[in-house]
């Protein structure tokens, strides 16, 4: 799947490698620089790190926008910035961006490089300072270039709409926050400071602010499980019950436990957790439903698709256990 003409990953290949999507999106060079990089730690195999670094080149000399601040997210082939609208080309994304923070984390990690830390750094601020709500501190989905907010639109190259059947416009397209996200931004952050040797206390207002809209707006607390999504003020607009925003919401309410030691969040954790294993897991295959009626009726039958692979689940019970694992120990 590597460019070897131009560098970065192509979008999506077939099983035998024959190039369908020869388009540059920022989003999954961001995976692909998180997995090489975690290859390398895993195994000590150069090679990983090396990908990973070089892609991360591309990005600083193809996609960084010198001018507002943060990357620019769809490409063609050759890196040239897609067309405006539904192409991509002049939105910035909140999705994108917290992924790279996650990628930039492990790269730092593999490598120590100082660069790596630096612009690990930024990425962080930006999504601080101008993609979390001002003043409710969930998080936005898209905006312009110049970082002002703009309506949520579905792209040519989707990722995150697949159950979505309308025009292309988000209902609420300029107010709405995902309970999932917010969650997952969460703890991603403070992996971060982790890495980057840095107190909570550097971010500590910024993640308590979206695990404490999750917590009081996003959870279920009659049949159980999380919410999709809603207003940044609090209004829910969608009830259903889908598989990814459980599994990040699990670990980012044990996160928000652990440093507050606030009840209210192991509560939501064994709500989430019981609904989960309850009702969402598919007994018959060990995997997880991926979308239910807010009662936990499946709604899709299939157990995987685009968009669902084992990234979400299979991370969640692993970083769920090293966490209850901690507290254990600290109640031992």
């Amino acid at each position: 799947m590597w460019d070897q003409e131009h560098g970065g990953f192509y979008w999506m290949t077939d099983r035998q490698g024959n190039v369908l999507n020869d388009q540059k999106i920022v989003y999954g060079q961001s995976f692909a620089i998180y997995c090489l990089s975690e290859y390398t730690l895993a195994t000590g195999d150069p090679r990983g790190l090396t990908y990973a670094t070089q892609l991360f080149d591309l990005l600083q000399k193809h996609a960084a926008d010198t001018c507002y601040g943060g990357y620019f997210e769809v490409f063609q082939r050759d890196w040239t910035l897609c067309e405006p609208g539904s192409a991509g080309g002049d939105r910035k994304t909140l999705d994108a961006h917290m992924h790279l923070m996650e990628a930039f984390t492990t790269l730092y990690e593999a490598s120590r490089l100082p660069l790596h830390r630096r612009k690990l750094l930024e990425v962080i601020e930006l999504l601080v300072k101008r993609i979390m709500h001002p003043v409710y501190g969930t998080g936005v989905p898209q905006f312009g270039a110049d970082w002002q907010v703009a309506p949520q639109i579905k792209f040519d190259v989707i990722w995150g709409w697949d159950r979505f059947a309308d025009g292309g416009v988000k209902r609420a397209a300029t107010d709405n926050t995902s309970y999932g996200h917010n969650g997952e931004f969460g703890w991603l952050l403070l992996h971060a400071l982790d890495v980057l040797k840095l107190p909570y206390d550097t971010h500590r207002d910024v993640f308590e602010k979206a695990l404490h809209h999750a917590v009081t707006y996003g959870v279920d607390w009659e049949l159980g499980g999380l919410f999709v999504e809603g207003a940044h003020s609090g209004a829910v607009y969608d009830r259903e019950k889908e598989f990814w925003q459980q599994a990040e919401i699990l670990i980012g309410f044990l996160d928000a436990y652990r440093l507050t030691g606030d009840e209210l969040y192991w509560r939501a954790y064994d709500n989430v957790h019981r609904f989960v294993l309850d009702k969402m897991v598919n007994s018959e295959t060990g995997e997880w439903w991926p979308l239910m009626t807010r009662d936990g009726k499946p709604i899709w039958t299939h157990m995987g698709h685009s968009w669902k692979i084992n990234y979400h689940t299979v991370r969640s019970v692993i970083q769920s256990i090293n966490r209850l694992d901690r507290l254990a120990a600290l109640s031992a």
